[in-house]
Order: structure tokens, then C-alpha cells, then sequence
């Protein structure tokens, strides 16, 4: 696979980040979003390791994500590994953020060790559903990428990955998705790196959109993607006009 999006120009004319050797950890592995991630990334030629707290079904799914991605990558060759989201933390250059909002905290806190020194991309949305539909949730420290930057003092925390369809991301049968990531953080090296990870998946850009502090209105901005998507039958994204 190859993308077919050319991300936005750099005003300080820096070319694009090559993280075509980093090997990225997906914690929650196991559930829609992070094995659509993982799939897209592996067929893509990224190294993947696939983590959950069941490292056994882990491994399972991870076998099957990348004889899948090995057949949207036309037998190209696919790196994919799976195990326990220790085991994801502690082998990954660069770990996303995928589990439930409910044990992200706690997730988090058990791993502050093997995820210092390391990019970890929040992709989490504080999200509930009552008989109106969904709704956002309120986070003590503003958002979960902020919840994640306490929590994770020794790493550089960065928000992305909120706005793509976990169905569409699966969907193999379209070799190339439609929309933009946006990417906050306080690091511009490591929301560099997470542009050049995000320009990976066909179709995708990654966008710069500021600084972590705005990860609350971001993340938020999902449950109208989601209320969009009830209503209409579609799995909407999103694209920035005129960058």
C-alpha cells in the first residue's frame, strides 16, 4: 500500500519524517480501533507489535491481522507480532493508545516504566452513550492525552488517531481511506514523527492542530463524527481544506 494524500507543507521547509524503521506498539490491540491501526500499518511495512492484557488472544489476533495485511500488501513482506501490552510497551519505539477509556488510567500507570523515553500517541475518546446518544465525558485533567501526559511524565505524549473509522480502517476491500489526522502535542519532533506515521496509511495526512491543551476539543469532536455516522448510516472523517 502506498498513500495517495501528500501531507501539508512544512513552512520551515523540513522534510517529512522516515519512520519507516520504527516498530510501533498498539496498546488494546486486541479491540477494533487498535487492530485497525495495526493492520493498516502492517500491510503498510510498518513493525507492529499487537498488545492486550490477554497476551494469549493477543497473539491470536495478531496472527490473523497479518495474514490479512499480508494479502492487502500483495504478498509483501509483513511484520506483526502479538503479546501482553507490557510486551507492546517495552519492544515499541512509538506505542498508540487504544484501549477503553475506562482502564486507560490504570493501563497507563502500570506502564509509566516501559514507556519512558518513548512517543505514545493517545488515540482515546472519553465517550458514553445514554437514550440520546453519545455524549463526551468529562476528564480531570481536560483530556485524555493530558490524563496520559500526567500520568506519563517521562515520555512525549500525542494526541491522534481520534477522527478514523475503526470499520473502514478494517475494510481491506478499500485499499485507500479518505480524511486527515490531527495531531497535538507539545513536542514538535514527536508530532513530527506521528505526521510522518499518520502519511503511512493510504489517503491519510497527518495536521499539525496545536498544542496537547486542544486534545479536549479534538477528542470531543468524535462523538458528532459518531452522531453523524448514526444518523447518516456512513463512517464520516474528516478533511482540512486549503493546507
Amino acid at each position: 500500500m502506498t498513500a495517495t494524500a501528500s501531507r501539508p507543507t512544512d513552512p520551515t521547509g523540513a522534510p517529512p519524517v522516515d519512520v519507516g524503521r520504527l516498530t510501533v506498539g498498539v496498546l488494546g490491540g486486541t479491540g477494533p480501533q487498535g487492530r485497525g491501526l495495526a493492520v493498516r500499518l502492517a500491510a503498510a511495512g510498518q513493525r507492529v507489535v499487537l498488545g492486550s492484557r490477554d497476551a494469549d488472544r493477543a497473539r491470536v489476533v495478531a496472527e490473523e491481522t497479518a495474514e490479512r495485511a499480508r494479502g492487502a500488501a500483495g504478498g509483501s513482506q509483513v511484520w506483526l507480532r502479538g503479546g501482553s501490552n507490557g510486551d507492546a510497551a517495552g519492544a515499541a519505539d512509538l506505542v498508540i493508545v487504544a484501549v477503553p477509556y475506562a482502564g486507560h488510567a490504570a493501563t497507563l500507570g502500570e506502564l509509566a516504566g516501559a514507556l519512558a523515553g518513548k512517543i505514545v500517541v493517545d488515540c482515546v475518546v472519553p465517550m458514553a452513550f445514554d437514550k440520546q446518544g453519545a455524549y463526551v465525558l468529562d476528564v480531570e485533567e481536560g483530556s485524555v492525552a493530558q490524563q496520559a501526559a500526567a500520568l506519563l511524565p517521562d515520555s512525549s505524549v500525542v494526541g491522534a488517531f481520534h477522527h478514523l473509522s475503526a470499520v473502514l480502517l478494517e475494510d481491506l476491500s478499500k485499499p485507500s481511506l479518505d480524511g486527515d489526522v490531527m495531531v497535538v502535542g507539545d513536542d514538535r519532533s514527536a508530532t513530527d514523527v506521528v505526521q510522518g506515521l499518520a502519511d503511512r496509511l493510504p489517503g491519510m495526512r497527518g495536521v499539525y492542530a496545536g498544542r496537547l491543551r486542544n486534545a479536549r476539543q479534538v477528542e470531543a469532536l468524535t462523538i458528532n463524527l459518531v452522531s453523524i455516522n448514526r444518523r447518516y448510516k456512513a463512517h464520516a472523517g474528516i478533511r482540512v481544506t486549503d493546507v
